[in-house]
C-alpha cells in the first residue's frame, strides 16, 4: 500500500452538519467508504477526493494531505507546532 493520505473530512462534516450517508450519496460511494477514508484505512482516488472537495466547496488540499494536518487551533490562533 502507498503512503497514507491524511484528511479532515470528519471535522468538516461535523462543522457542516453532514452525515457520512449524505456525503456518500453526494459523491457516489457507500457510506462505509467515507468512514474508511476518515479513519485513514483507505486512500481516496483522485476522482473521489476532488468530488468531496467540490461537495464542501473547498480546495482539495484543505481536506487531504500527504503530511499530517496541524491542529486547527494552531492554524487559527497561529501557534507553532
Amino acid at each position: 500500500m502507498g503512503e497514507q493520505v491524511h484528511n479532515r473530512m470528519s471535522v468538516v462534516r461535523a462543522e457542516r452538519g453532514v452525515t457520512r450517508q449524505q456525503l456518500a450519496e453526494a459523491v457516489g460511494v457507500h457510506y462505509q467508504t467515507i468512514g474508511y477514508i476518515e479513519r485513514g484505512q483507505y486512500n481516496p482516488s483522485l476522482d473521489l477526493a476532488l468530488k468531496v472537495a467540490e461537495f464542501f466547496g473547498l480546495p482539495v488540499e484543505a481536506l487531504f494531505s500527504l503530511e499530517p494536518f496541524r491542529p486547527l487551533t494552531d492554524e487559527v490562533y497561529g501557534r507553532k507546532s
